[in-house]
């Protein structure tokens, strides 16, 4: 594109920019999911932790990722809101009252681990550890029922299809949890985790082929989308990926088994694209192409976000590899 007047009416290099913001929205939703679902994973194993040292560690090990893991979130809001917002008004005044029980959620995980620090009480780390686990359950629990009813157009809050969704992103985010732990831990604190992965994948399964089969039951609308190669595939997907983290965990492949939880996240995330395109938004019968900004402020988000998106990616591969290391005994959060 040679001509600067034609930003306003071609889109750039003649790339269908509205299908891949799409695309973006979604991946942004993954990425969330992926590296904070790793830390409402940790928060819901806390719970099954009675050693105060295994609970240190397991703190310690979310210590300095959680607060940046969140920007995700904010990136989704944005980015929705910038491409689509449309579709960004309706669908968080539809659902206003779920998002503040997913902020409600996200404030009580913060906050939790904070004050469990400040007084080494029985009584009060008791309390703030029972908050910490709650809001580490209930945040992806409302993040799933956001997401199938995105999908599924209710304007209801309580579903079936929704319900099942909540519990199945509870269950993957303690698959990412206990991939992301047994990477940061050592001794019999990772060995035990093992069980816990077991489980969540099994658990994680059944919820995804139950949600599965629920949206088909409720929604003939998306019985074809359900039925379609793209979603059929991320279904296979799925459970070679399942495959994968669960022999990986077995032979001790700890990044193994990691990326196999990655990759699960966004098989997920990806069938619940494949279930809405061309549609962005069921309740309100918006498409894609409808809901799109124009061409213009399109061009110009996406320059932006060409030159924004790699400065994030630096700032995450600096923080990881900042706190690649192992939690060894005695650290804290």
């Amino acid at each position: 594109m040679t001509d600067p007047a034609a930003l306003a009416t071609e889109p750039l290099f003649g790339l269908p920019l509205a299908d891949l913001w799409f695309g973006l929205v979604f991946f942004i939703l993954a990425m969330f999911l992926f590296l904070d679902g790793f830390d409402f994973g940790v928060g819901a194993l806390f719970a099954t932790r009675e050693d105060d040292d295994e609970r240190e560690r397991l703190l310690a090990a979310i210590g300095p990722f959680w607060d940046g893991n969140e920007v995700w979130l904010v990136v989704f809001g944005g980015a929705l809101f910038a491409a689509f917002p449309s579709v960004y008004a309706n669908l968080f005044s539809r659902h206003y009252l779920l998002m503040f029980a997913i902020l409600g959620a996200l404030i009580v995980r913060g906050l939790a681990p904070e004050m469990y620090e400040q007084r080494h009480d029985d009584g009060w780390q008791r309390w703030w550890g029972r908050a910490f686990v709650v809001g580490s359950l209930t945040a992806p629990f409302f993040l799933g029922i956001f997401i199938a009813n995105w999908v599924t157009g209710a304007t209801s809050i309580v579903t079936l299809p929704a319900l099942v969704v909540g519990l199945a992103v509870v269950a993957l985010t303690v698959v990412d949890g206990v991939a992301f732990l047994r990477l940061k831990t050592r001794g019999d604190l990772r060995d035990d985790l093992r069980t816990d992965g077991y489980r969540a994948l099994g658990a994680y399964l059944v919820l995804v082929v139950a949600a599965l089969g629920s949206v088909y039951a409720a929604e003939p609308a998306l019985r074809s989308a359900l039925l379609s190669a793209p979603v059929l595939a991320l279904v296979l997907a799925t459970l070679a990926l399942a495959g994968a983290y669960a022999a990986a965990t077995r032979a001790d492949r700890y990044y193994v088994a990691f990326g196999a939880a990655a990759g699960l996240v966004f098989a997920l995330v990806g069938i619940v694209a494949g279930l809405m395109y061309p549609s962005i938004d069921r309740a309100t019968g918006l498409t894609v192409e409808a809901a799109i900004v124009s061409t213009l402020q399109l061009n110009l988000m996406s320059i932006g976000a060409a030159v924004l998106l790699p400065l994030v990616f630096v700032y995450f591969a600096v923080l990881y590899t900042a706190f690649s290391g192992p939690i060894e005994a005695g650290e804290s959060y």
